[in-house]
């Protein structure tokens, strides 16, 4: 905290272990390995996750907890329960989730996965990526807390479903891919109390570019309305 300005705030992402991803034994503390997966190990990983963050969300740092979920985490009633069980854990905390499975997000499903996570006072996370996939998520913008909105792009790079991790994440956004989100961004700010854009993008410096760019293109329109972290440069605030 101490390297960056008054008033920065941070976005951290959940930990795999508490969103079901596959969690290498080799990320977990030597003292945690060799756990068997189940809720002895997740109530560690709770308690200790916590503690991590307790630093930032004491000092007014912390902009949102991010529980990215898996691509096999599809609507129904074991998925109901994670997310209600994320939701009371973290009561106190800015919550925000993203989904990779594009079935919550679809025409049928949509208003049902709205109406559920403003029950759970949990914000929703708009996603950009390529869209020639299965698996791929629409480019939809919804907002289902007052208090925060979040978007996220991950790039469209043609590697998307067969490339390595650095070739898909590879990806220089043009002003034209950007500025088609804008009227999205517009709309969902006009709905919440703040709107966080985050590029993730993160080989080489394209998300720093793809962040300036945006800022550049969102400060034609709303001027001071916009709070880019210039240290960072991959992500902006909007208020």
């Amino acid at each position: 905290m101490d390297r960056t300005p008054e008033g920065f705030r941070f976005d951290v992402k959940a930990f795999s272990a508490l969103t079901g991803h596959p969690t290498r034994q080799g990320v977990l503390p030597a003292e945690l390995r060799g756990l068997p997966q189940g809720p002895k190990l997740r109530e560690e990983v709770w308690r200790r996750f916590t503690e991590a963050i307790r630093p930032l969300r004491e000092a007014g740092r912390l902009g949102t907890v991010l529980f990215q979920f898996p691509p096999w985490f599809s609507p129904g009633s074991r998925a109901v329960a994670a997310l209600r069980e994320c939701a009371e854990r973290a009561a106190d905390w800015p919550l925000a989730v993203e989904f990779r499975h594009p079935a919550w997000w679809r025409e049928r499903q949509y208003d049902a996965t709205c109406a559920l996570l403003a029950e759970l006072g949990l914000a929703a996370v708009a996603v950009d990526m390529v869209q020639t996939l299965p698996t791929s998520l629409p480019p939809v913008a919804p907002v289902t807390s007052l208090r925060l909105a979040v978007v996220r792009f991950h790039g469209r790079s043609p590697a998307w479903g067969t490339g390595s991790k650095e070739e898909r994440f590879r990806y220089d956004y043009t002003a034209d891919e950007l500025r088609e989100w804008i009227p999205r961004l517009r709309t969902m700010a006009d709905r919440t109390e703040e709107l966080h854009v985050l590029f993730n993008n993160c080989c080489g410096e394209a998300a720093v570019r793809a962040a300036a760019r945006m800022a550049e293109l969102l400060g034609e329109e709303w001027g001071d309305r916009v709070d880019v972290s210039r240290e960072t440069g991959d992500w902006a605030r909007f208020t």
